[in-house]
């Protein structure tokens, strides 16, 4: 599987587009102008070569007299005609000193009634200098245009993009939890404008839903809340009241744990969607190290288990008191519920970490669904299945890493503080 490409913002991606589309066709036309130049100098010079052997021709026939000019021009006769041809040739300059390439034209005629070889030569340095002077400055010319391009492209798009960069942040700011519409801008481009109708009934759906969702939990929780407590009150007052045998109390009594185990529940489904919803914004500086000693006081005295609290320096982290006080209670709670009285339950402090583990004959079958809602490695009646989730809800708002490990028969469960 192909690893998945870093985003690029939209406008650096469309310039890179447009530079290496450009660059490749000013590479291309530069060539291109370079070969059609000098194909064209070269004709140009054969065909001043094709004209002054004409003349010398013509002159020959008034004439019938041989001249040369070296190194232009060499009229000689000779025994047998040969097919003409061009070429290029070096011969050596007296005036420069040094070795020029010269285009040469070699044509062989009968002029009255002789042979002659007739060599015409003319200088190409200069028709190459030109195409050299030519393509140079078609190739300055194409760049300047390209750069003052691409300065109104980018300048031109980003100006077009306003909208939808706008929105964007919009977007980004935007919350459910908000009772006030989003503000889109609007914009004259047909595409921008439907994206915005888009967005705006979207976001206006989503804010809704989320609204009414969020009653109807509240009105769920609520109205659950008061028939169960009337429930537990009913059966204690049976009890309390009434001659019962002992089956029809522990009966009574496995209704209350019921019903108690549904008011925990309630109230975890509750506390889970709001960590959810980030309802908790009061943040304060919460000494862990503090907090989790009150809490296995406060579970050793309840519960008569052996809690061992080991503080090797306090442990200060940003966060909800409310829900440190959370974290604190269902790691304990956890470690309690899945160890005997008679063994120790050991808690420990670090300079960015709390570790707490307990005793255990076997690691845990399924460690992934461990932070998974409902999910019990136990069957156990004590456990809603939500302690571990929350905790797991609690981290992730904060961005805290909790772990869990099996070692030396212990189970060791770990938050790493940022």
């Amino acid at each position: 599987m192909s690893k998945q490409q870093k985003p690029v913002k939209l406008l650096r991606k469309a310039s890179k587009i447009f530079l290496f589309i450009s660059g490749i066709l000013m590479i291309v036309s530069t060539v291109a102008l370079y070969f059609y130049t000098k194909n064209l100098l070269q004709d140009e010079v054969e065909e001043e070569l094709f004209s002054t052997e004409a003349r010398i021709e013509s002159s020959l026939k008034e004439n019938n007299q041989a001249f040369s000019l070296p190194p232009v021009i060499e009229v000689v006769e000779i025994l047998d005609l040969k097919t003409e041809f061009l070429k290029d040739t070096l011969i050596f300059d007296p005036s420069q000193n040094e070795d020029e390439v010269f285009r040469e034209l070699s044509t062989f005629k009968i002029i009255n009634g002789k042979n002659y070889r007739i060599t015409v030569r003319n200088l190409v340095v200069e028709s190459k200098d030109i195409l050299i002077a030519i393509v140079i400055s078609y190739f300055i010319i194409i760049l300047l245009t390209l750069l003052f391009l691409f300065y109104f492209n980018v300048e031109g798009n980003r100006k077009l993009w306003i909208p939808f960069f706008e929105n964007l942040e919009a977007m980004k700011v935007f919350s459910v939890k908000s009772e006030n519409p989003i503000e889109l801008v609007e914009s004259n481009i047909l595409e921008f404008q439907e994206l915005s109708t888009e967005i705006s009934i979207l976001t206006n759906q989503v804010r809704d839903d989320y609204q009414n969702l969020k009653q109807f939990t509240e009105d769920v929780s609520h109205e659950l809340q008061t028939p169960l407590a009337i429930m537990q009150a009913k059966i204690e007052n049976i009890i309390n009241t009434n001659a019962i045998d002992e089956n029809q109390y522990l009966l009574f009594s496995s209704l209350q744990q019921d019903i108690q185990r549904l008011k925990q529940l309630n109230k975890r489904l509750i506390l889970l969607t709001k960590i959810e919803n980030n309802l908790f914004v009061n943040i304060a500086e919460i000494d862990i190290s503090k907090r989790i000693e009150k809490t296995a006081f406060n579970f050793r005295e309840l519960f008569n288990v052996d809690i061992i609290f080991d503080e090797s320096q306090s442990l200060n982290v940003s966060m909800d008191p409310y829900l440190a006080e959370v974290l604190c209670n269902n790691l304990i709670s956890n470690a309690v519920k899945h160890s005997s009285k008679q063994e120790s339950i050991l808690v420990a402090c670090t300079q960015n970490s709390l570790i707490i583990s307990n005793l255990g004959e076997e690691p845990i079958e399924n460690p992934e669904k461990l932070f998974n809602r409902f999910y019990r490695e136990s069957k156990s009646n004590q456990s809603t299945g939500l302690g571990l989730a929350i905790v797991k809800r609690i981290c992730d708002l904060y961005e805290f890493k909790v772990d869990y490990q099996f070692q030396d028969s212990r189970h060791l469960f770990s938050i790493i503080f940022k």
